[in-house]
């Protein structure tokens, strides 16, 4: 990977959300902020996603991210609290995609997986895991920036191309793009 590309990481919701920047100078990724946005004191849902797009807009002129990486709503119980986050996440995207940034989404055991190299670790362990990673000196305000923190560097473990979004015509498309995963494969005909 050559160049610089900045990633804008967001883990929504409509209590907290919280979103970490990372710059990729080549293989190398550095972290340039971290936050939360609060919207408990705000009674009304649409008032929150309003702040939501609002902040989102806000982050994106601020540092001009070459891509998004949002946390993907899980199945919950609750089905109440999953519509509202599904909302939040669009919300997100939507304000993404007014600026014509590309949106990648991950689930939360990817993401867990990419930073840790375990899909069930606790939000402790991947925030410890991404101060040593990224040389993070001070604890995050919240868990939940440095989630939004892990999809900006789960991204980048992608390599801005998530296995289920690149697409093949065929074998031997699949083959021209991936010459290292069929090394000492032979053909059984």
């Amino acid at each position: 990977m050559t160049g610089e590309r900045i990633i804008l990481g967001i883990d929504p919701g409509t209590t907290i959300m919280g979103y970490g920047i990372i710059l990729v100078k080549g293989n190398h990724p550095e972290m340039l902020a971290l936050g939360v946005l609060k919207l408990n004191k705000y009674d009304d849902h649409h008032q929150r996603l309003k702040i939501i797009f609002e902040r989102m807009i806000s982050l994106i002129e601020q540092y001009h991210p070459d891509e998004l990486s949002i946390e993907a709503p899980f199945f919950g119980k609750n089905v109440q609290s999953m519509l509202k986050l599904g909302r939040a996440q669009g919300v997100a995207i939507a304000a993404a995609l007014s600026h014509s940034v590309p949106v990648f989404e991950y689930s939360p055991r990817k993401i867990k997986q990419s930073i840790t190299g375990k899909g069930a670790a606790t939000k402790e362990q991947v925030a410890l895991m991404l101060m040593r990673l990224l040389d993070i000196r001070e604890n995050p305000e919240t868990l939940d920036a440095t989630d939004g923190l892990a999809a900006a560097v789960c991204h980048f473990f992608q390599k801005g191309t998530p296995a289920s979004q690149k697409k093949f015509s065929g074998w031997k498309g699949f083959i021209s793009e991936n010459p290292e995963r069929t090394e000492g494969t032979r053909d059984k005909r």
